[in-house]
């Protein structure tokens, strides 16, 4: 089946809960063998890998801050010894400094940026070399609307996912023609963890709700069945493209 992901070898950055963790479950269900990333959040990473191999895969968790470049490098080299090989590279782990852009000091920026950003390249040029031996090979970003949008006090986080999605494209455009695809996906605005850190929380939420023609906010699930899907053969003719899941909530002009 070209949905299929069988004895596929993915790495999930910030794999634990949240989106990351939709997007686990979701390459579980389909076969993919999956190692799990976490810098604080040690239990619930190892009970997302636990649901994850409850679909009969390997599921590894792996610490590391991806905001340095050693501890990504050795992510990825553990990953690929105990899974055998990395096939797919989800660059999923955020952070940021939530701080008016004229405020944000070098510290903030280089803390969000690297983590971010930089991560996804070190990551990527990792695992490079597994995804070139097998011919084959995915790799998937997530920014946010924040890329687009201004949010109040959000500045550097979209600075940050601005670059994820530009780097997306010359990622793909570079890999295509060895079979190695890049795209990213936007989520909307998902109930998780993340979004206690926002000043204005309540009122994005009860905004989104209002203003979502799907219905309903974007649930992790949701986001996972699209990674999913895009890792697949059946996807194997999009190419660096920002995929937006978030009910059609970007559409709106007010």
């Amino acid at each position: 089946m070209k949905h299929d992901l069988q004895g596929k070898c993915a790495i999930i950055t910030g794999g634990g809960r949240g989106i990351g963790r939709g997007i686990v479950l979701a390459l579980a269900a389909r076969g993919c063998h999956v190692a799990i990333n976490y810098f604080r959040h040690r239990t619930e990473a190892e009970q997302t890998a636990a649901d994850a191999a409850q679909f009969g895969v390997k599921a590894i968790v792996v610490k590391a801050h991806v905001g340095r470049e050693e501890e990504i490098q050795a992510l990825v080299r553990e990953s690929a010894t105990v899974l055998g090989s990395v096939d797919i590279f989800v660059g999923n782990a955020a952070s940021g400094i939530l701080k008016p852009i004229t405020a944000i000091d070098l510290k903030a920026w280089e803390w969000t940026v690297n983590i971010n950003a930089r991560s996804i390249l070190v990551g990527v040029q990792a695992a490079l070399p597994y995804m070139r031996q097998q011919g084959w090979g995915r790799i998937l970003t997530v920014t946010s609307i924040g890329s687009r949008r201004v949010f109040p006090e959000y500045g550097v986080v979209g600075v940050s996912k601005a670059a994820i999605e530009s780097m997306t494209r010359y990622l793909a455009v570079e890999l295509a023609p060895e079979n190695i695809i890049a795209n990213c996906i936007s989520p909307g605005v998902v109930i998780t963890g993340a979004l206690d850190f926002f000043p204005r929380k309540e009122e994005m939420i009860a905004y989104a709700e209002a203003n979502t023609p799907a219905g309903r906010l974007v649930t992790p699930a949701d986001v996972g069945e699209v990674a999913a899907w895009l890792c697949s053969d059946a996807a194997r003719m999009i190419v660096g493209q920002t995929i937006e899941v978030d009910g059609g909530y970007s559409l709106l002009a007010f």
